[in-house]
């Protein structure tokens, strides 16, 4: 059902080498821009006409209009199961204490008397969110994307999710009421590429974002590299992944249920074992078998996800190789699960969001830790971060300098132009000092 890939024995490569050697979903967003590209021009010229006849075309139902009206949100959360409602509730809860721990602060620096520089951040003023609704419903990722907006503090935030043929024509009723626990009022029935393209343009019932940010698949990552540059996003995020590093001490049975629980979000979904111990490894190969038996999606996308190029046993000699190929790697979600795992998880510098030992299961933090879990993928953790309060603030220096702040160091700003002829950056200083630079 796995296959295995044995790195033993071996020195382990360097770098891309080793990158090049561990399991990765085909994930083509060059190519898919290409489909995009016409959609999201359409939509630029038509707006909501366009929107209109996607979502017949897509989503098989025929909209009146996109935005979904305040008596659907009241609806939805009042039809909200009590148990789901209190699940929601305190995911927001948590969620919002390890959000609003992120807010920074302004800070001035006196650099020399009469000449600080200070920084403050600011909140984008309008931010698209997206909520997938395809294969399954996420009003997990509606907290994820609002909460750290919201704590940010932007003014203005609107959602989109795909129209529901089962809903008649609104998105799921979950992701409603989800909105209408968060306070969120404006919502739209758009997906996909046609979502975004909707943000980053406007249409006659959607003012245009400055941000867009939320998972979603192939033709939502290609949409956000088409307008990268007119807006801003938080990730071009691929299939989901998890990668458990795992020593002779962890429960195969927890570790193929981790790996199933990512396997049942897609057929490219990738699960990865690192391992020490072929002991291990049998055991989980073993254990995989029952388990994705007696799971609900398996044709579909479990054994699919299990069975792809994507996903693997990963062989080594010693857990301190282990955390080489998980650091080459960059999961997006990565469980420690060996003796000594918060001590492992400290030396770890390339993954979305780490889950140290075998109660902090990716479950977990994808609903309820406080965590968010809108993280890199496709090895990108190794230059990015997952979705956070800063995502969504701008940092802009104060630059405040009195005359004899800037005489000071007038010279060596005029030496610094000319090295590189650009004198008229010089001149503008010696235009305040009668032409002649202090110090020269």
């Amino acid at each position: 059902m796995i296959s295995r890939i044995d790195l033993r024995g071996d020195a382990l490569p360097e770098g891309a080498a080793l990158r090049d050697l561990l399991p990765r979903a085909d994930f083509d967003v060059e190519a898919a821009l290409e489909k995009v590209r016409p959609i999201c021009e359409d939509i630029h010229h038509r707006g909501t006409t366009a929107l209109i006849e996607y979502a017949e075309k897509f989503d098989g139902v025929r909209l009146e209009r996109i935005r979904v009206p305040a008596r659907a949100l009241a609806d939805a959360l009042d039809g909200l199961d009590p148990a789901v409602r209190a699940a929601l509730e305190e995911s927001i809860r948590r969620a919002r204490l390890v959000h609003r721990a992120q807010r920074r602060t302004e800070h001035t620096t006196q650099v020399v008397p009469g000449g600080t520089v200070t920084e403050k951040w600011v909140p984008v003023e309008r931010v698209g969110l997206y909520a997938p609704g395809g294969r399954s419903v996420y009003p997990s990722s509606v907290i994820m994307n609002a909460v750290p907006a919201q704590e940010a503090g932007v003014e203005s935030i609107a959602l989109a999710s795909p129209a529901q043929a089962e809903s008649g024509g609104l998105p799921h009723p979950t992701i409603l009421a989800a909105c209408a626990l968060l306070g969120i009022d404006e919502v739209y029935a758009a997906g996909g590429a046609t979502a975004v393209a909707m943000f980053a343009y406007g249409t006659e019932e959607c003012p245009p974002a400055n941000m867009v940010t939320g998972p979603g698949n192939i033709w939502v990552a290609a949409a956000k590299r088409y307008f990268t540059g007119r807006i801003g996003i938080d990730t071009e995020a691929g299939p989901t992944e998890i990668a458990v590093l795992a020593d002779d001490t962890a429960d195969p049975v927890h570790v193929a249920a981790d790996l199933i629980s990512q396997a049942e979000h897609d057929p490219l979904a990738a699960a990865v074992l690192v391992t020490d111990s072929a002991e291990l490894a049998a055991a989980v190969e073993r254990e995989l078998q029952p388990q994705v038996a007696a799971t609900r999606h398996i044709e579909d996308r479990v054994v699919p996800a299990l069975s792809g190029r994507q996903s693997a046993i990963v062989l080594v000699d010693s857990l301190e190789d282990g955390l080489r190929v998980v650091d080459a790697y960059g999961a997006e979600h990565l469980e420690i699960q060996t003796a000594d795992a918060a001590a492992l998880a400290a030396r770890v510098r390339n993954a979305g969001a780490i889950f140290v030992g075998p109660y902090a299961p990716v479950s977990l933090g994808d609903y309820c830790a406080g965590s968010n879990h809108v993280l890199p993928t496709g090895g990108c953790a190794c230059h990015s971060s997952g979705l956070s309060v800063q995502s969504f603030l701008r940092g802009i220096h104060i630059v405040d300098y009195d005359r004899d702040a800037l005489a000071e160091v007038a010279h060596h700003v005029v030496t610094l132009a000319e090295a590189e002829d650009l004198p008229a950056h010089g001149a503008a200083l010696k235009a305040r000092f009668g032409w002649q630079v202090p110090g020269t």
